[in-house]
């Protein structure tokens, strides 16, 4: 006996809504030029909505024909549905990533990159300290190198170059 294989709780209502957006993505594509011309400004993010519509329609027709989650008793379906969608290492490096764009300024690019690099390696589960430690400074030292010299970025609060 084969069992189908269940939705994933509110995924359905998540596909529906990506449709949505995908939609509203290929009305605001058409509306920079129109179907004016295949090089027209428009053209390729017109495509790449439609291929985001047909891809979430095929998406929400697959979801809609499997059977619904399996209610586990005492959890709610919004629980259940946060608790699949946002899983605490997402939620963690989501407000690191928020963090990390708050302290750009104040702090500028190096202290704050290598910060956001130490805190997420330890959030994704790296427990070695003075491994993320040395593996961030050398990161930011080959970033630094090669946006600095290769491609003369001025880096953000770099060597007073604010």
């Amino acid at each position: 006996m084969t069992s189908r294989k269940r939705r994933l709780p509110g995924e359905l209502v998540f596909v529906l809504v990506a449709l949505l957006f995908a939609l509203t993505a290929l009305w605001q594509s058409y509306r920079i030029a129109g179907l004016a011309s295949w090089s027209s400004p428009g053209a390729v993010p017109m495509l790449a909505a439609l291929v985001m519509v047909v891809a979430a329609i095929r998406i929400a027709l697959t979801a809609s024909r499997r059977p619904p989650p399996a209610q586990v008793p005492g959890v709610t379906r919004a629980a259940a549905f946060a608790q699949a969608l946002l899983p605490r290492a997402v939620v963690a490096f989501t407000l690191l990533i928020v963090l990390y764009m708050f302290a750009l300024d104040p702090l500028g690019f190096v202290v704050s990159s290598f910060l956001f690099l130490v805190a997420g390696m330890w959030v994704l589960g790296s427990r070695r300290l003075v491994h993320n430690v040395v593996v961030s400074a050398l990161s930011l030292a080959a970033i630094y190198v090669v946006f600095q010299t290769a491609f003369s970025v001025v880096l953000p609060g770099v060597l007073g170059a604010c």
